[in-house]
């Protein structure tokens, strides 16, 4: 495909998501101007709003500012009158990371990756400017750089990912192939990326279900918690709806919490609180209803729940050795001679290393400051759940990868039901040299049946035998076009 009209359409996927993204916000924004203020409003300050949450969920720290005569009204203490949040919902980002993904697909497939995924970011780049210079917002004011950058990343980082996969899988007649054919020049090593790749998106994934499991347990468990701090709330139909939209743009921080319980390190309400398996320690919790499904107590029980996460990681080294065996050299041993085991090894690293990352990441986008004060600090712990992780991954991982797989033996594989395995093979009616010799091969071994004596001669010539006991004819049978002496030919 043309390279302008790959980076025209790259630019034009920038723009959708941007789009939807201030959209999807936008719309239940001007239904509740509608509905709960009447239209008497203006309904210009809407849109700053509706910039300032894309912004946030694209994972741009606000720093709120309340008016005076709020804080005289809530009787709120002038000193937590500005504070930062940095708590972002993560659906926006997660929405604009997919549809990036996809867009850098599509520029691989179309031959010029390199261009699409630099037309894209630009795009998003030069959007997100417009956003920021369009929405200027008193009450709730980010950074100018952290406006344009933060964006432009939750863009460009996935696209340059799926680019990358899609390049690997498509060919691009450049850099990736040069890398695919470096690769590929020992056979051992030919899979270990794709296996390593597959091993890591697995991990990743398992940790994510994981965390929704427990996400979804917490809510059936702990619903009525959640109802009754709708109910303490005291809101109208339209506000109850506007808490239950917030709160779904928040359920991919939540899966990650969830993940982050599973694993053992848990996540943190505040400075000096904790909720993890090994133990809960809460002080005053907002009244959110989502916060419900915390959890008041545990059970020590409840530290197996790491063995998810090492079921996820034997999973992942389960797929990674099947990529694996597809390039193993025939005739190897499966129990892991040196040359065999050096690429499992190199994707159990892989796998463990970009998993821990991986949950790294996803522990920063899913922490930061929910309020003022102690609330500051909210969210799991970026190192204490890569290293738990890891180690979990490791466990399970080098189970699938390391652990030696026994062969059947030939010998046992050949054996036939009521015959030994080492008889040996009396010639029968074919000469078995005339026929083995024309493809090159010495004739098979002969066999006899197990209770045959060979130490007495035989009354009576097998059924398998000639008439009189001696071997019929030795010379096959050749349709008469065919036959050895014959001068025709077949037809070719």
């Amino acid at each position: 495909m043309n390279r302008l009209l790959v980076a025209l359409l790259a630019a034009v996927d920038a723009l959708i998501a941007a789009a939807a993204g201030v959209a999807v916000i936008l719309a239940p924004l001007t239904v509740f101007w509608v509905v709960g203020l009447g239209g008497a409003a203006d309904w210009g300050a809407l849109w700053p709003a509706s910039v300032r949450i894309w912004q946030f969920g694209q994972l741009v720290p606000l720093q709120i500012t309340l008016p005076p005569e709020y804080l005289t009204g809530a009787g709120i203490a002038v000193d937590a009158a500005s504070f930062w949040i940095s708590l972002a919902p993560l659906a926006f980002a997660a929405f604009t990371a997919v549809f990036a993904a996809r867009s850098g697909a599509r520029s691989a497939r179309a031959g010029a990756w390199i261009v699409g995924v630099l037309a894209g970011t630009a795009a998003t780049a030069v959007i997100a400017a417009l956003l920021w210079r369009t929405s200027p917002n008193p009450i709730a004011a980010v950074y100018g750089w952290q406006a344009l950058l933060l964006p432009t990343a939750v863009f460009a980082v996935p696209a340059l990912l799926g680019a990358l996969v899609g390049a690997w899988r498509h060919g691009d007649d450049g850099p990736i192939d040069a890398l695919r054919h470096g690769a590929e020049r020992d056979p051992r090593w030919a899979r270990v990326p794709e296996a390593s790749a597959r091993g890591i998106g697995i991990a990743l994934a398992g940790f994510i279900a994981v965390g929704a499991l427990f996400v979804a347990v917490a809510a059936i468990a702990r619903g009525g918690e959640v109802i009754a701090l709708f109910e303490a709330a005291h809101v109208d139909a339209a506000g109850a709806i506007m808490i239950a939209i917030a709160q779904l743009a928040y359920l991919p921080t939540l899966v990650v919490w969830g993940g982050a319980y599973a694993a053992g390190p848990g996540f943190a309400i505040g400075a000096g609180t904790t909720v993890s398996p090994a133990g809960t320690n809460l002080g005053v919790v907002p009244g959110v209803p989502v916060l419900g499904i915390i959890p008041e107590s545990v059970s020590h029980w409840m530290l197996a729940s790491a063995l998810l996460i090492v079921a996820v990681g034997f999973a992942a080294g389960a797929a990674a050795r099947g990529r694996l065996a597809r390039s193993a050299p025939s005739g190897g041993s499966a129990g892991g001679d040196s040359g065999a085991s050096t690429p499992r090894l190199a994707a159990l690293a892989a796998i463990v290393l970009g998993g821990a990352a991986g949950a790294a990441v996803l522990a920063v986008t899913a922490s930061g400051a929910m309020g003022p004060g102690r609330l500051a600090q909210t969210g799991p712990a970026a190192l204490p759940l890569a290293v738990a992780v890891g180690a979990e991954l490791l466990v399970g991982a080098a189970i699938a990868l390391l652990t030696p797989v026994r062969r059947a033996d030939a010998d046992e594989d050949r054996s036939l039901t009521g015959w030994s395995h080492e008889a040996t093979r009396v010639e029968t009616g074919v000469t078995a040299g005339a026929v083995t010799a024309s493809a090159g091969r010495s004739a098979p071994a002969p066999w006899i049946p197990h209770d045959v004596d060979e130490t007495e001669p035989l009354d009576t010539a097998p059924a398998f035998l000639g008439d009189a006991g001696s071997p019929p004819d030795s010379s096959p049978d050749f349709p008469p076009d065919l036959a050895p002496d014959s001068d025709a030919q077949p037809d070719r």
